[in-house]
């Protein structure tokens, strides 16, 4: 019988010194390395993330010293993220994927670049119209972790909130050469108009975008700040645009940011109808995560209280988790305390997406 001495004397579990045969030994250090291997995938969390807010990396940091997992992040916009799942299949090591917008996530949902999870915690906290449907074996696809309404901005020299308190007056003749909005087939914009058919049908919906182009006050072109301040300048007289960027400017340190937010009026439209579309930022398990306990434990600390309440203080977003208050003087002066959203599934949006992006090209919304 052969004899030999080990000690794993390097590594941060110490073993005592001790005899044993081969054989014994090679099954000691395959157990050694199968704990060390479970250990370092204990502590680590790989997240893709579209959420590109740097207040969001007290999330990240409070989260690490809560449960001591390591964070490691990559950062891009919704499609390069799916983009870049699609691409890598199995050998991704992703575990969370955050996305900030619900056409998005159904995509996703429907390419199967997420893994359904069982989660009371989550199911609990976020309301069934902001999560997707249950899968066949009750897990969940993805969950809806925050919100921002998209609403519109005017100038308060020229109308009054009567003349859009509702999307569809967005298109009415009175008003051209108006109307300021960014691209057409950006995400947040899709998302309205997808909403818009679930509401009004798609016939409807596209004479109502037909008529936004002749409103239109330019091309469309920018972010949404930029359609705010074209509204501040008189460049247009109506812009649409999510909430956060004008609670943004009107928290910011700057005068200019704010001297722009001063100048534009706010309405919540179609506040006596189905209410205000809002569009939802979100969180999943991806498909072939490595970490996925952490990567649930991730999603129901984002759905904790103190993770929602950021959300709304640090980004300017609404919580989503039942029971959830906060204190953000920026969010309460835009609605006046509260607003009506419409109820509408975020899966329904997302399947009007191809429909929507056909009228689109037909009506020659850029």
């Amino acid at each position: 019988m052969i004899r030999i001495w080990i000690k794993l004397a390097a590594s941060p579990t110490h073993f005592p010194v001790t005899t044993m045969t081969l054989s014994q030994s090679l099954v000691s250090i395959a157990c050694f390395l199968a704990v060390s291997t479970t250990m370092a995938q204990d502590k680590v969390l790989n997240i893709y993330s579209a959420r590109h807010y740097p207040t969001d990396e007290a999330l990240y940091s409070d989260f690490t010293k809560a449960t001591g997992i390591k964070i490691n992040r990559v950062d891009a916009d919704d499609a390069g993220i799916l983009a870049r799942l699609k691409a890598e299949g199995a050998a991704s090591p992703a575990d969370v994927i955050l996305l900030v917008d619900a056409a998005r996530l159904w995509r996703a949902e429907i390419d199967g670049l997420f893994l359904p999870v069982k989660s009371k915690v989550l199911d609990d906290a976020i309301p069934a119209t902001l999560r997707a449907k249950p899968a066949d074996n009750g897990g969940t696809a993805w969950f809806g972790l925050s919100t921002r309404a998209r609403v519109v901005v005017f100038d308060k020299l020229k109308f009054k909130k009567s003349d859009f308190d509702s999307y569809e007056k967005l298109a009415a003749p009175q008003f051209k050469g108006q109307l300021c909005i960014r691209s057409g087939s950006h995400p947040y914009n899709l998302s309205l108009f997808g909403a818009m058919t679930e509401h009004l049908g798609a016939e409807k919906t596209e004479a109502w975008l037909k008529g936004m182009v002749g409103n239109m006050a330019r091309s469309p072109k920018g972010g949404d700040t930029d359609q705010i301040k074209g509204v501040a300048s008189g460049e247009c007289g109506v812009a649409v645009t999510n909430t956060y960027y004008l609670a943004r400017m009107m928290r910011s340190s700057n005068p200019a940011d704010k001297a722009v937010a001063e100048k534009v009026g706010v309405v919540f439209p179609n506040q006596s109808s189905w209410g205000t579309h809002v569009n939802v930022a979100g969180g999943a398990v991806a498909r072939h995560a490595k970490n996925t306990d952490n990567a649930v434990k991730f999603l129901e600390y984002l759905a904790s209280p103190s993770a929602q309440n950021h959300f709304a203080n640090g980004n300017n977003e609404w919580p989503v988790a039942k029971g959830v208050s906060f204190d953000n003087p920026a969010l309460k002066a835009i609605t006046g305390g509260s607003f009506k959203s419409e109820l509408i599934p975020i899966s329904a949006v997302g399947m009007n997406q191809i429909k929507v992006q056909q009228m689109l090209d037909r009506v020659g919304f850029k």
